[in-house]
């Protein structure tokens, strides 16, 4: 699986304006404004539209503001239930393009979100087809480096059998899993999110409809950019 010589996950061209820090405490305002609404039984749509038309949001704006809020009772629910850094030999689900994509998008200096949950989420969009980036291998990579610290169980990626590609970048997984000292599994299913949402495993995902029905689990993301931090990390949470 080679990608092109100069292919990369990073910044959209109009991110360095619309993230520049000047516009980071409105969003963070406005994440606080949408999670409040949420909490108290507003829709998400209606929310996003309100709170966006309030500071004349662009698209791509809302659509941060909307990765990076919650509920108060999923915020306390996905902190009760998430693992520190050792997972005591338990087997680890992990959410396959959830994951190599949101890192792949912090290596190639694109934006990474930290919401009020603190589960890390990127503004890339494969729209059914993914391509392997520069920085796939060093994703895969980290990847591993982190797990190997953890100590866990069986390890099994899951990939969308409806994506194009997921079972090239799921064999690319089971030939570096050896050579990185982890026999790990890598599955193409078609809907990842549903044995997600039914496991006993850890899970490794941000997706928030899987992260509000896991037991357990593991924000593998931010531990890999305490390792190798992201260029470009916008904290989203209120201040505290």
């Amino acid at each position: 699986m080679r990608p092109a010589d100069t292919r990369h996950r990073g910044p959209h061209p109009t991110d360095e304006r619309l993230f520049a820090p000047e516009w980071v405490p409105v969003l963070r305002r406005a994440v606080g404004e949408s999670s409040w609404l949420l909490t108290r039984g507003y829709p998400v749509g209606g929310t996003l539209k309100l709170v966006g038309d309030r500071y004349a949001l662009t698209e791509r704006q809302r659509w941060a503001v909307g990765r990076a809020a919650c509920t108060d009772e999923q915020r306390t629910q996905r902190a009760a239930t998430q693992l520190p850094a050792d997972v005591g030999g338990r087997p680890v689900s992990i959410d396959g393009f959830n994951l190599i994509i949101t890192l792949e998008t912090a290596l190639s200096g694109g934006v990474v979100l930290r919401g009020r949950d603190g589960a890390l989420r990127d503004l890339s969009s494969i729209h059914g087809t993914y391509r392997a980036v520069q920085e796939t291998d060093r994703a895969i990579r980290l990847a591993a480096t982190v797990l190997h610290t953890l100590a866990p169980g069986p390890v099994r990626w899951l990939f969308d059998q409806p994506v194009s590609n997921s079972g090239r970048l799921a064999a690319r997984l089971r030939e570096l899993g050896p050579t990185l000292g982890l026999p790990w599994t890598a599955e193409v299913v078609f809907n990842p999110d549903r044995v997600l949402k039914e496991t006993t495993d850890v899970v490794v995902t941000s997706d928030s409809a899987v992260l509000d029905r896991a037991g357990a689990w593991l924000n593998l993301a931010a531990l890999a950019l305490e390792v190798e931090p992201a260029r470009w990390l916008l904290e989203l949470g209120e201040s505290r």
